[in-house]
C-alpha cells in the first residue's frame, strides 16, 4: 500500500508546483541568465533535500508501524493467554475445543479440551439452548458472568464475585424502618392502678429491649403504646427466619399474668428514601391492625406484602362510640348523595344479602332511594329460600337490580356501598367501582393486600361475627323515621346466625346484643330455620365429600372431591361438618366449582389460623373460616399446594 506522500492526492499537486517553479526560473533566463542559473541551482538543492527528508520520514513511519503492530499482537496474545478472563471454544457436541490458561486454572486441571460443557457447569448447555445473551453462574464458589457468542461457539467468563459481594453488602445494609404497636394497651391498662401499669410497662419494654439488643435493632419508645425501630435488610432477614418470635414472647409472657397484650409491627423496606420508608411502615402497621393485630406486615414498594404471626383470635376492642361515629358519618354521606347502590360479593351468602338489606334501610331512613345489586348468574343455592321469601314482599324485592341496571341509573352523585368484602376481585361487578367516585366499604373480614381503591369511608372490624352484626349496630344510631319490618330484621339475623354457626363461632357479647335488637324488631327465628333448610340432594353430595375425608396430620382433615362439580355452599358445609368430628381441629375441603375452578373451604376451631393458609394460596377470610379458588389446576395439584402451605404454616408460616 503506498504511503501518504506517494498517493496521487499528494503527488500530483507537488509535481505541478515543481513544474511551475521550473517554468518561472526558465522565464527568468530571458531577462537575467546569471540570476536564473543561481535560482535553478537553489531549486535543485531544495529538491534533493526534500527527497532525502521524505525517504527518512518514510523509513521512520514504517519502523513505527512495525513496532506498533508487534506491540498490538503481543498485547492480544497476552490478553488471550494471561488476563483474568476465561475464554472457551466449544463444538456442536458441546465439548470443549480450546480454553485459555485462566479458564483451565479455575478447574485445577491440565486441560479442558475434550471435556463436556456439563463438566464445566451443569447450567451452561441449558443457557446456550435458551438463547440468552448472558447469565451468571457459580464455579468453585466464585461467580462468573458468562457471555455467549453462538455464531463463533465462544464463551467469555468474567469473574464478578467481588461485584456481587458488594451488591449484597449494599442490599444488606439498606435502612429499614418499623413501627411497633401494643395492640390493646389502653384496654388492658384502663382499670389498672399505677403500680400494675408500671409493672406491665417494664415487662414489655424489657422484652422488646432484649430482642432489639440481640438482633442489633435501634429501638425507641415514642408513646405509651408505640415504638420506633431502625434496622437494616440483613437484620430483617434474620428476624424473618425466626418468624418474628417476639410476637409469641410478648403474648405468652403477658398471658401468664392473665393479660391479653399483643404486638403489631409494620415494616417499611425496599426504598432509599426515609420518608417513603416511613409511609410504607405506617401503611404496613395499618394493614396489620386491620387484620386483627398480633402480627407483622412487611410492605414493599411493589405492593407485595409478607405477613407473620396472626395466629390468635383477635380481641374484641371496637366500641359503641366508634359505631355511633361511623353511623353518623354514614348518614351524612348518604344524605348528600342522590341515590345509594349496595353491592356484596359474588355468590352472596346470607350475611351479604342481610347486610345489604340493612344498608338499604339506612338509605331509606335518610330519605334516599336505595338499590341492591344482585346478579342472577352468580347465586348460591344456600340463599334460594331467602330470595323466595323476599319475592313475597314486592316493595323490598323491587329494590333488587342487576349490575347492568345499576350502571344505567348511577350518576356522578351516586353512592356505592360495598358490604361483606373489601376486595375488588370479589365484588359482583367491578365496573361499578369505577363508575362511582364515592365508595364506602363495610366488612368484617381481616384486611388483605387487595383493597378497593380510595374509599371515602371504611368500617372494617375483624372482631365482629358478621357484616350483618356491624350493620345492625349502625342501624341503632340512625334516625327512627321508618320502622324496620319483620323480613328486614329476619334477613339480618339470618346473616349473623349463618356466620356464627348458630352462635358457636366468632361470637362476642356484641353479637348477642345485635341479635337481641333484631329480635325486638320482629326477626322471626322460625323463618331463619326455614332459610337454612337444604335440599336432600345437597345433603347427599355433602355426605359424599365427608366420606372422602382423611387425616393429613394430627387434627387436620382434608377431603378430596370426585370430578363432579360442587356449589360453594356445599363445600363450606362439608368443612363445617368435618369440624364437628372428634380429633379434628381444622378441615379443608377441595372440590371443583366448574371446569376451570377448584375451590378450597377451610375451617378451624381457632388453634390453627386457616386465613393465613388460604392467603398463601391467593384467598383469605378469618382465623377460623377462610377459602380460596384456584384456576386451571387439577384437584391433586391443588391438594399438593395446600399441603405445601400447611407445612409452611406449621413451621412458622409466611405469605408474600
Amino acid at each position: 500500500m503506498p504511503s501518504f506522500y506517494e498517493k496521487p492526492l499528494f503527488r500530483y499537486p507537488m509535481y505541478a508546483l515543481m513544474g511551475v517553479t521550473v517554468i518561472a526560473i526558465l522565464s527568468l533566463f530571458l531577462f537575467n541568465w546569471v540570476l536564473g542559473l543561481i535560482l535553478l541551482g537553489c531549486f535543485g538543492a531544495a529538491v534533493i533535500f526534500i527527497r532525502q527528508a521524505l525517504i527518512e520520514f518514510k523509513s521512520e513511519m514504517e519502523g513505527y508501524i512495525t513496532t506498533l503492530s508487534y506491540r498490538l499482537k503481543k498485547v492480544g496474545e497476552e490478553a488471550l493467554m494471561e488476563m483474568p478472563i476465561g475464554i472457551l471454544l466449544y463444538n456442536d457436541q458441546y465439548q470443549v475445543d480450546w480454553s485459555n490458561p485462566f479458564m483451565t486454572s479455575c478447574f485445577d486441571v491440565d486441560t479442558l479440551v475434550g471435556r463436556s460443557l456439563y463438566d464445566v457447569a451443569d447450567s451452561l448447555v441449558p443457557l446456550i439452548k435458551q438463547e440468552v445473551e448472558s447469565d451468571t453462574i457459580t464455579l468453585y464458589e466464585r461467580d462468573f458472568k458468562v457471555i455467549i457468542k453462538r455464531d463463533e461457539r465462544l464463551l467469555y467468563f468474567f469473574d464478578v464475585t467481588e461485584q456481587i459481594e458488594i451488591e449484597k453488602q449494599y442490599e444488606d445494609e439498606r435502612t429499614v424502618l418499623a413501627f411497633i404497636f401494643l395492640d390493646n394497651y389502653d384496654e388492658v391498662t384502663q382499670g389498672m392502678d399505677d403500680q400494675a401499669r408500671s409493672s406491665i410497662n417494664s415487662e414489655v419494654t424489657a422484652l422488646l429491649n432484649k430482642w432489639a439488643k440481640d438482633y442489633g435493632v435501634f429501638l425507641k419508645r415514642i408513646s405509651s403504646e408505640r415504638f420506633l425501630a431502625v434496622l437494616n435488610e440483613d437484620i430483617l432477614t434474620k428476624l424473618e427466619k425466626t418468624k418474628f418470635s417476639i410476637l409469641d414472647e410478648v403474648r405468652e409472657k403477658t398471658s401468664m399474668q392473665n393479660i391479653s397484650l399483643t404486638l403489631s409491627i409494620g415494616v417499611g423496606t425496599g426504598v432509599p428514601s426515609l420518608q417513603e420508608l416511613g409511609v410504607l411502615a405506617q401503611s404496613s402497621l395499618d394493614l396489620a391492625l386491620g387484620r386483627g393485630g398480633d402480627q407483622v406486615a412487611i410492605k414493599q414498594p411493589s405492593g407485595k406484602v409478607k405477613f407473620f404471626g396472626g395466629k390468635t383470635n383477635p380481641m374484641e376492642k371496637r366500641t359503641r362510640v366508634r359505631a355511633r361515629v361511623i353511623s353518623h358519618a354514614l348518614g351524612e354521606i348518604v344524605s348528600s348523595s342522590d341515590k345509594v347502590v349496595i353491592m356484596g360479593h359474588r355468590y352472596p351468602d346470607m350475611d351479604a344479602i342481610g347486610s345489604a338489606i340493612g344498608i338499604l334501610k339506612v338509605a331509606q331512613v335518610n330519605d334516599k332511594e336505595g338499590f341492591i345489586v344482585l346478579d342472577p348468574d352468580t347465586l348460591d343455592s344456600g340463599v334460594e329460600q331467602l330470595l323466595k321469601e323476599l319475592k313475597n314482599h314486592p316493595e323490598l324485592w323491587s329494590k333488587f337490580i342487576t349490575p347492568e341496571q345499576a350502571l344505567e341509573i348511577m350518576t356522578d352523585e351516586s353512592l356505592l356501598i360495598v358490604v361483606d368484602t373489601h376486595k375488588p376481585s370479589l365484588v359482583i361487578d367491578d365496573r361499578l367501582l369505577t363508575r362511582s367516585e364515592h365508595v364506602i366499604v363495610i366488612d368484617h373480614h381481616r384486611r388483605g393486600e387487595e383493597f378497593i381503591k380510595d374509599p371515602i369511608l371504611v368500617y372494617m372490624e375483624p372482631y365482629a361475627s358478621s357484616t350483618a352484626e356491624l350493620v345492625t349496630e349502625l342501624l341503632e344510631y340512625q334516625p327512627k323515621r321508618l320502622k324496620m319490618n319483620m323480613i328486614e330484621a329476619t334477613a339480618l339475623l339470618a346473616g349473623i346466625i349463618v356466620d356464627t354457626k348458630s352462635f358457636t363461632l366468632r361470637t362476642g357479647s356484641r353479637t348477642f346484643d345485635a341479635a337481641s335488637y333484631l329480635r325486638a324488631k320482629g326477626a322471626d327465628t322460625v323463618l331463619v330455620q326455614k332459610f337454612l333448610k337444604e335440599d336432600i340432594t345437597h345433603y347427599v353430595k355433602r355426605a359424599k365429600l365427608i366420606q372422602n375425608a382423611s387425616l393429613y396430620k394430627e387434627g387436620i382433615a382434608i377431603t378430596l372431591a370426585d370430578n363432579d362439580y360442587y356449589e360453594q355452599v356445599i363445600i363450606a358445609q362439608a368443612a363445617d361438618t368435618l369440624l364437628t368430628m372428634n380429633g379434628v381441629e381444622a378441615s379443608f375441603v377441595i372440590a371443583k366449582r366448574d371446569e376451570e375452578c377448584v375451590s378450597i373451604s377451610a375451617r378451624s376451631l381457632g388453634d390453627i389460623n386457616v386465613q393465613i393458609i388460604m392467603e398463601a394460596l391467593g384467598g383469605g377470610g378469618h382465623l377460623t373460616n377462610a377459602a380460596t379458588q384456584l384456576k386451571e389446576k387439577t384437584i391433586l395439584e391443588v391438594e399438593e399446594r395446600l399441603k405445601e402451605a400447611l407445612e409452611d404454616y406449621l413451621e412458622g408460616g409466611t405469605k408474600s
